[in-house]
């Protein structure tokens, strides 16, 4: 026999919650946000980072994105590197005329360039140019579900996609560091003995004396670490887009500016690192 259906009381409304009901669970803070973002970020770069040494490679996903960033973003790279050296040659020119030690012109300025602006330019450029871009082509996967139809096939969008992409722009960012550094050497060069009066001789002795080999490769590591950023974070926002296609617009925004704030607050922690185990020539 079934059990009887319990019997509402004359005069109770319909509507009203029995007082053993179970309470609704609250919202969570909107403070947490932030936090829950950030864990999924390192989450995907944690899962991003054991896919890179799984099979099978994406050979050919991996060349044709590893192209697509080259080639909108070679050309920015070197033209904006040109006025890059200029403005640090001409302004520790500047400065050290002041103090009557124009000697050690070449080495500052060369040491500027190649340990912090050539790392910052060429990732930059890379969020902004190709960064976009590679959040834009995963938001609109997203949205049309072919993300998830790869799952239901059992292909995973990580190993298939992001990786490519990710390892594509650490390339390309290792590979332009040393053309943004040689060419903004040379345009800091330029500027500094045509401009102000230089010696050769002395811009490049002030150079050897104070570079030395570390310099370029911390130069290479930040590029490097930076390539990495851009492309975890642009293909974070591309996977994780909210509002169809006008939240892929913004989700595109969002990850060319949170690039840019993380990468400056990593460029700070590794040049206070780099300065703290590797000791100046000469010291």
């Amino acid at each position: 026999m079934t059990a009887p259906l319990p019997v509402r009381p004359a005069g109770e409304p319909a509507d009203r919650v029995p007082a053993d009901a179970t309470p609704r669970q609250k919202p969570p803070s909107r403070l947490l946000a932030p936090l829950r973002e950030t864990g999924k970020l390192f989450a995907l770069a944690a899962a991003v980072t054991r896919a890179i040494f799984r099979r099978p490679f994406q050979v050919r996903e991996f060349i044709e994105q590893f192209w697509f960033v080259a080639s909108v973003t070679i050309l920015p790279a070197a033209l904006v590197s040109i006025p890059f050296g200029a403005v640090i040659a001409l302004q520790v020119g500047s400065l050290t005329e002041q103090l009557g030690a124009q000697s050690f012109t070449g080495g500052a300025s060369v040491l500027a360039v190649i340990q912090q602006a050539s790392p910052l330019i060429v990732a930059l450029l890379i969020s902004g140019a190709a960064g976009s871009a590679i959040c834009a082509d995963l938001g609109s996967r997203k949205i049309r579900e072919e993300l998830d139809a790869m799952e239901v096939m059992g292909v995973s969008p990580i190993q298939r996609l992001v990786v490519p992409r990710v390892l594509a722009t650490m390339l390309v960012a290792v590979l332009l560091n040393g053309l943004v550094s040689v060419v903004g050497t040379l345009g800091g060069y330029f500027f500094n003995v045509i401009m102000q009066g230089g010696t050769p001789g002395a811009y490049l002795a002030s150079f050897s004396a104070l570079a030395q080999l570390p310099d370029l490769y911390i130069g290479e590591f930040k590029a490097l670490v930076f390539g990495f950023i851009a492309g975890i974070v642009a293909a974070y926002r591309g996977l994780n887009p909210r509002g169809g296609p006008k939240g892929v617009g913004d989700a595109v925004n969002q990850s060319v500016v949170i690039t840019f704030m993380l990468l400056f607050f990593v460029n700070m922690v590794l040049t206070a690192i780099y300065l703290q185990i590797v000791p100046a020539k000469g010291s």
